[in-house]
């Protein structure tokens, strides 16, 4: 046994010194208008004019194998959750110098910490204006987008593992698992006019210095969206939600994370939400995967992005005629053995980890080429 350990770690030990100084070569090619050299001419790439795929990355921890990991599967973009409020230039701009010199651009930031904000409470004032200087901060160190969620309770409660192809994991969704669960005391319940009333305060505040900052906001949609999250209902659980909040600001600031995944879970056409939003450029990102839905808003399974009810192809193609050019998460990789015995595995029961998310890179790729070929002909 121990000669076996003393040889992986050899080879992991030469792999990286063998790969670290080849970050650099990468990172020019990745970020030049020139066409690297291993490109070919028989098939069309992402370029400035296409969405850009790209993955999640943790920035408070990055490493160059986690960098080599995105660009050896051909993805140049990323995504993270953010440090806590309030950011500043000086916490974001090493971050955004670091991935870029491992040839990664960072293109979405989540915000969160404003609890008081989303239920009316006292002291909501001091954490928007943590929020208004986060912004600031993303303008200053060029970052394009800034994503938040906006939840009374976000219902996790409804999920479990299911069982696909080959024994993979899948996340199943169903409210019946969750239905008549009391409220959190450090929560309470809240009406839908209480949530909207504060998110149009907390809108009405930022979105004018988002404008100034070059920055764009990014709203998830309630997701699972059921009708009731521990006796809340849910602003952003229905497709009437979704297009009132781009009008409470009329400003392409004030956007939304276009999730063709949630809009067939709420029994919508994936394919008209994106032209609705994207002809009126309200996407400000997008997460591409494909679920099966047994009964709109209640019951559905997260399984292969290959496997589900969206016309995934029909998606990718809106979004080129729409001329949407953010970025584009292929999420929710599915739990395979390969990941199983590696790790580490993503959150959701039925998650998978790098192994998953190769595969997703892959069909969206190959979804991207095919619609860019398509646009052509």
């Amino acid at each position: 046994m121990k000669s076996v350990i003393s040889r992986r770690s050899l080879i992991k030990g030469l792999g990286a010194t063998a790969l670290g100084p080849a970050l650099v070569p990468l990172a020019a090619a990745a970020q030049s208008e020139t066409k690297p050299w291993w490109l070919g001419d028989g098939m069309p790439q992402e370029s400035a004019g296409t969405p850009k795929i790209a993955l999640p990355l943790n920035v408070e921890s990055i490493t160059d194998e986690a960098v080599r990991g995105r660009v050896q599967i051909g993805v140049y973009h990323v995504f993270s959750g953010g440090p806590p409020i309030p950011w500043t230039a000086g916490k974001l701009q090493p971050i955004v110098d670091k991935l870029k010199a491992g040839g990664v651009s960072l293109g979405n930031l989540m915000i969160g910490g404003f609890p008081n904000s989303i239920y009316g409470r006292p002291g909501r004032d001091e954490e928007i204006e943590k929020v208004r200087q986060s912004i600031q901060a993303a303008g200053q160190a060029g970052l394009p987008v800034v994503e938040y969620n906006f939840y009374a309770h976000r219902a996790i409660e409804g999920y479990y593992e299911e069982t696909g192809r080959g024994g993979a994991g899948l996340s199943g969704v169903d409210y019946e698992r969750m239905k008549g669960l009391p409220p959190l005391p450090e929560e309470g319940t809240h009406s839908l006019n209480e949530i909207w009333a504060n998110i149009t305060y907390f809108l009405k505040a930022i979105v004018p210095v988002a404008e100034k900052a070059n920055v764009r906001l990014a709203l998830h949609p309630n997701d699972p969206p059921f009708p009731l999250s521990r006796g809340s209902e849910q602003i952003m659980a229905t497709l009437v939600g979704w297009k009132h909040l781009i009008e409470i600001v009329d400003s392409p600031a004030n956007g939304i994370t276009f999730d063709c995944g949630v809009t067939q879970e709420i029994g919508e056409d994936p394919v008209a939400v994106c032209n609705y939003f994207g002809s009126r450029d309200r996407i400000n990102h997008m997460h591409y995967r494909n679920p099966h839905v047994s009964k709109p808003y209640v019951k559905y399974v997260e399984g292969f992005i290959d496997e589900g009810d969206v016309n995934m192809l029909a998606v990718m193609r809106e979004l080129i005629k729409v001329k949407y050019t953010r970025e584009l998460n292929p999420e929710h990789p599915r739990g395979i053995d390969y990941d199983r015995v590696r790790g580490p595995i993503h959150g959701y029961p039925g998650g998978g980890g790098y192994g998953g998310d190769l595969y997703d890179v892959a069909y969206a790729k190959a979804m991207l080429q095919a619609a860019l070929l398509l646009e052509r002909s």
